[in-house]
């Protein structure tokens, strides 16, 4: 059994753990899930569908779910976020970066030198501090928080080798602290969400753009792509975080035992599943760009280091932008490298 099916198991299994032997009528609730990917995508397939079924499982047909993917309730990628505050969609998945600056805890597992190329292990840092990120939640119901395992760079031609090459590049960026990295390494970033990304590179809007390997199979970016780069051993150049959130008002309008059940399978359950399903899929991302063609390199060690002092720079940038609001940056940085450091391999 794969590590994915394992946790599967270990979903339903605590949602149906919750279940009350009660035979009083049921109430029935209805919620909207909205997120921009593809129903294939990984996000449908191994986050949302799982953790649906557990839920409308467990609460007996008590609690069921329409799922709509590829935005179809309207709108963009980036207002997923004040759609679920604002109550338009009960529960969305989206990116913290696509609104810049409302999440600014959140930001520092985003950052090249925290997140080091291992999902599941960023993953677990984040459910360690997650009293440390609460402050960010004050308008939504976290229901997860997560990351994909970690931004390669994917060239429209070409290649790069060194840091020098990325001088002058167009690249797409997820997040306010991507585009600093990005600016850093002396490229531009272009800001754009995901479902953006193939056209723009068809187009040459852009030269290259940050995702990881598994993103790029729904968005079929092999054909799109020449050659792909990760940094020695496989890290990263930062990562991007994901939020699975539910209207405030939404989850308040649950009874407390379908309030249990919805906890049960969201937060550090889902959180394992989601770390391994990806580390699982990055492999598969990678043959697929090599059998159409492209070249999937990592950097060497020396150039790799090169990498470090501005990797840096963004982390000092982050901390100064965290302060001006009344955050410890440099603390919540430090924690947040220690949490990493303590589940990686």
């Amino acid at each position: 059994m794969s590590s994915f099916k394992s946790l599967r198991v270990k979903i339903v299994g605590a949602a149906l753990g919750m279940c009350m032997s009660s035979a009083a009528v049921a109430q029935e609730f209805t919620f909207s899930v909205h997120h921009f990917l593809s129903p294939k995508a990984i996000t449908q397939t191994r986050l949302i569908e799982p953790w649906v079924a557990a839920i409308e499982e467990a609460s007996g047909g008590r609690i069921a779910f329409e799922v709509f993917p590829s935005m179809s309730l309207g709108g963009k990628p980036s207002e997923l976020y004040g759609q679920v505050r604002d109550g338009v969609a009960d529960v969305v998945w989206t990116l913290p970066g696509y609104t810049p600056g409302v999440f600014p805890r959140v930001e520092v597992f985003e950052l090249p030198n925290v997140h080091g190329g291992d999902a599941l292990a960023t993953n677990r840092a984040i459910q360690d501090m997650m009293p440390d990120l609460a402050a960010d939640f004050d308008d939504i119901y976290p229901l997860l928080v997560h990351v994909h395992a970690g931004n390669a760079l994917h060239l429209a031609s070409g290649n790069v080798t060194e840091l020098q090459d990325f001088e002058g590049l167009k690249i797409r960026s997820p997040s306010r602290t991507g585009a600093w990295m990005l600016e850093a390494l002396g490229a531009e970033p272009v800001g754009m969400p995901v479902p953006a990304l193939p056209q723009a590179l068809a187009k040459k809007t852009v030269d290259a753009g940050l995702v990881p390997f598994e993103v790029a199979i729904p968005l079929k970016l092999a054909d799109l792509t020449t050659a792909s780069v990760e940094l020695d051993g496989g890290a990263r150049f930062g990562t991007s975080t994901f939020l699975f959130a539910m209207n405030k008002n939404s989850y308040a309008s649950l009874p407390a035992d379908l309030q249990a059940i919805v906890d049960e399978v969201s937060g550090r359950v889902l959180s394992e599943a989601m770390g391994a399903a990806w580390n699982e899929m990055e492999p598969l991302g990678k043959e697929r760009a090599r059998a159409a063609g492209a070249t999937v390199s990592a950097l060497s060690a020396k150039n790799t280091a090169a990498f470090d002092g501005p990797f840096q720079q963004v982390a000092d940038r982050w901390v100064n932008e965290v302060n001006s609001i009344s955050i410890d940056g440099a603390e919540l940085l430090e924690r947040a490298r220690e949490a990493v450091a303590k589940h990686s391999k």
